[in-house]
């Protein structure tokens, strides 16, 4: 049995769940003035950053490592070494696309509720 709690497996799946760089490209490429847009999503990627930073300090205070991520058609698997034990978490694009969702919503400073 691996030793993993659920704040444990929440902080992997938030060291996962992070998509901004991908939009700012597409924005780029495809908006006659992507400025102000990409200027917001910029932003809300500094708060991320800031973040991760504090999920990566909770790694280490918790024992936890992520150390592979592999994209297939089905999602993402996060392979993980938590407190001496190997395991990984497997995300799948039809869940992970709601929960990105609000997390991107939160950093870009939106209403939850907002469609």
């Amino acid at each position: 049995m691996i030793d993993i709690t659920n704040e444990d497996r929440a902080l992997i799946k938030s060291h996962v769940l992070t998509a901004f760089e991908r939009d700012i490209a597409l924005i780029n490429t495809t908006l006659k003035t992507p400025g102000p847009y990409t200027d917001l999503i910029a932003e809300a990627q500094r708060k991320i950053t800031a973040d991760i930073y504090e999920v990566r300090k909770q790694f280490r205070k918790r024992g936890i490592k992520v150390y592979e991520e592999v994209t297939d058609h089905d999602g993402v698997v996060a392979r993980y070494k938590c407190r001496g034990y190997e395991s990984e978490m497997r995300l799948r694009w039809s869940s992970m696309a709601p929960q990105a969702s609000v997390v991107m919503r939160k950093y870009l400073g939106l209403n939850e509720g907002t469609n």
